[in-house]
């Protein structure tokens, strides 16, 4: 599976920013639709750590705490595509984030950087 994130870049504290991941290239028998999808993030000199998952049909959704009530992953399965929309973002939020096929950054694409800062 091949994972393409983008969206990312600068913004200020209280900012928003939307995530988009296309992903293609799926071994036969499967699809888009046979995964679970997942945003992981890493921040310097951090560990990769889990945000959010949604599940095939697009619901549930899962979040990390610190994340629950300002991100909302969801996922478009006629495009391909998942997403991550990013609300109220903190300066603690500046990582590269990752799409990825499960928490631990599996099949994770080259990232897409977002840096919270005024």
């Amino acid at each position: 599976v091949k994972l393409v994130e983008s969206g990312g870049g600068l913004v200020q504290p209280g900012g928003s920013l939307r995530l988009s991941c296309a992903a293609s290239e799926f071994p036969s028998p499967y699809s888009f639709t046979s995964y679970g999808m997942h945003w992981v993030r890493q921040a310097p000199g951090k560990w990769l750590e889990w945000v959010a998952a949604v599940s095939p049909d697009g619901l549930p959704t899962y979040y990390l705490d610190s994340v629950k009530g300002r991100f909302t992953i969801s996922r478009d399965n006629a495009k391909n595509t998942l997403y991550l929309q990013m609300d109220n973002l903190v300066s603690a939020d500046t990582a590269v984030y990752y799409c990825a096929l499960d928490r631990k950054g599996s099949g994770r694409g080259q990232g897409t950087q977002v840096t919270v800062s005024s």
